[in-house]
């Protein structure tokens, strides 16, 4: 079941289905009221890196957030040019420097 599609900076659509929010939130409690962050952080990235398997690392840094100013991680693929998904999302202190940053605003 889809919950919300919106579009990367390549204009791909991106699923957010009810199944991987729960498992974000499960795995990741401090995001249970930062759906919109996490859909902006994919719309409006700061950045993007590469991982380790193709997909894509969005990071957005914000001043205040349940912990404390962090930046935002969103890890999605992009299938093709139609379709992607979320795989999860975190907050973390710094972005990883040992990625290649592929995209910056």
């Amino acid at each position: 079941m889809i919950m919300i599609i919106v579009k990367s900076v390549n204009k791909v659509p991106i699923r957010l289905t009810i199944e991987r929010w729960n498992h974000i939130v499960r795995r990741h409690p401090e995001l249970d009221e930062q759906k919109d962050k996490v859909i902006q952080c994919v719309t409006l990235p700061d950045l993007i890196q590469i991982g380790d398997f193709g997909e894509l690392i969005a990071i957005r840094f914000y001043e205040k957030t349940p912990l404390t100013s962090k930046y935002l991680v969103v890890v999605y693929k992009e299938l093709n040019e139609n379709d992607g998904f979320i795989i999860t999302a975190y907050y973390t202190s710094i972005p990883s420097e040992r990625r290649i940053t592929i995209w910056k605003q």
